[in-house]
């Protein structure tokens, strides 16, 4: 199925630009006229995604995060936040509510959150090369159509 509409943008993966990227990306899917409890749920799992890239991702230092936001038809959001970071060495593992390899205040809630909140949550990650997180919900607002 083809984009009927995209964004991309790049961020430095500091902690100030995760709440930019969520305003951008509700932002960006206004156009579908979302519910307030949609938006909600696609900023906090934006947040969540962006929040991994950050403190996992580039745990070492500095990194880019990539983030696509594509709109297709059928009101269908899919979201894509890349990292060139360390990679998930365990992705199974990793996406258990409560599992963290950090300790201290975080929770290890992070995929549990997206998936709570998104319709589909997938993960792909090679150690060394970075993670990307795909977030797809489909919004029950109705499009917007400005002709182009």
């Amino acid at each position: 199925m083809k984009a009927i509409n995209t964004m991309k943008m790049e961020i430095e993966s500091r902690s100030v630009n995760e709440s930019f990227s969520r305003v951008a990306v509700a932002s960006f899917i206004a156009q579908l006229d979302p519910t307030i409890e949609e938006l909600g749920d696609i900023k906090t799992a934006v947040s969540e995604a962006v929040t991994n890239s950050i403190v996992h991702g580039y745990k070492e230092g500095k990194g880019k995060i990539y983030i696509t936001v594509s709109i297709f038809e059928n009101a269908k959001v899919r979201i894509r936040i890349r990292d060139k970071g360390c990679g998930i060495e365990n992705i199974k593992q990793a996406m258990e509510p409560l599992f963290t390899t950090m300790g201290g205040e975080r929770a290890g809630l992070g995929f549990a959150v997206m998936e709570s909140f998104m319709d589909k949550v997938k993960v792909r990650s090679v150690v060394g090369k970075g993670t990307q997180v795909t977030l797809e919900k489909k919004i029950n607002g109705r499009f917007l159509n400005d002709g182009n």
